[in-house]
């Protein structure tokens, strides 16, 4: 099977319940039908839109909302919050979505083919919060080499600048993520414009951060295969690395890919795509309490599709 079909696999035998918070919106809908018809998960729809075999609620006319107001009171009001204030929140379909799910009414919730990333990524850090046992919310691409080959690139949307202590999380959740998807072992590439070296390293403040994040990874994963830094070519191509980086442990056999900073990964991946043709799912959220995941407001049928797969399985880990 394919990556994404193993994927879906993982969401047919989790049997998550999914909740969609545009669910008025004409993408969502197919893909709703069309997920539920296959057994991808229970999909829930928030609007006012009925659709056949699949169930809608309005937050203005629920019967939770009364429960999710006061739950989102007590969630939010040493930050000054009101009742009244907390009512028009939880109405709003994002954050009644994220209540589904933070009051396990639902598995995960998907948004963001209407509202912004900003948007979909503050509501569910507020509402659903971070996993405890993770220090920094990010995200990653699953990318499909030649359509078939997965590898992780990471943060390509979310953490702009990320320091050291958050690059060493990006690259365990990273990797976690990873198996969790495909089943892989993890050998992680921390990406930089030179390799182990090649340019001095007071000659910029990026291979600092990457050095010490290095350090605190093999400190707190001792067995996680992390190198850098690595130029791109050396972390992926044999042949390079022999040169590059001798002795590796995950030089030219990279599989996560560690950018440092949101500006070279968001260009990395989109030249991945445009121009090497390889596949991007997601971006995928890492390190909330429970899955939410954010979609591109140019999404097709088939990406709102993909994504309620990627969500289901991530309810498995």
């Amino acid at each position: 099977m394919s990556v994404i079909e193993d994927i879906a696999a993982a969401s047919r035998r989790a049997q998550p319940h999914i909740v969609l918070s545009e669910g008025d919106d004409p993408r969502i809908i197919e893909a709703a039908q069309r997920a539920q018809a296959d057994k991808l998960a229970r999909i829930t729809l928030i609007g006012t839109t009925q659709v056949e075999g699949v169930d809608t609620i309005d937050p203005s006319t629920s019967a939770k909302t009364d429960a999710y107001t006061d739950a989102y009171f007590e969630l939010r009001k040493h930050k000054g919050t009101s009742l009244d204030a907390a009512r028009q929140t939880v109405t709003s379909p994002l954050a009644f979505a994220a209540m589904m799910v933070r009051q396990g009414d639902a598995d995960g919730t998907i948004g963001g083919a209407v509202e912004t990333t900003t948007n979909v990524v503050r509501t569910a850090l507020q509402i659903i919060g971070k996993d405890p046992s993770v220090d920094t919310v990010s995200s990653y691409f699953l990318m499909l080499l030649d359509g078939t080959r997965p590898i992780v690139f990471a943060d390509c949307g979310l953490v702009i600048q990320p320091s050291a202590a958050e690059l060493a999380s990006i690259a365990t959740a990273s990797a976690n993520s990873l198996t969790a998807m495909t089943g892989l072992e993890p050998k992680v590439a921390m990406l930089s414009f030179s390799t182990k070296g090649s340019v001095p390293q007071g000659a910029h403040e990026s291979l600092g951060r990457i050095a010490e994040a290095i350090a605190l990874v093999k400190e707190r994963a001792p067995d996680l295969p992390i190198d850098g830094e690595l130029q791109f070519d050396a972390a992926i191509v044999p042949a390079v690395a022999e040169r590059k980086a001798p002795g590796s442990p995950v030089a030219g056999e990279a599989n996560v890919f560690v950018f440092p900073s949101l500006s070279a990964g968001n260009i990395g991946y989109k030249i991945a795509q445009r121009i090497g043709g390889a596949t991007a799912l997601g971006p995928i959220l890492q390190g909330l309490a429970k899955p939410a995941n954010d979609l591109s407001r140019g999404c097709s049928v088939e990406d709102v599709y993909q994504m309620i797969a990627i969500t289901g399985a991530q309810t498995a880990e």
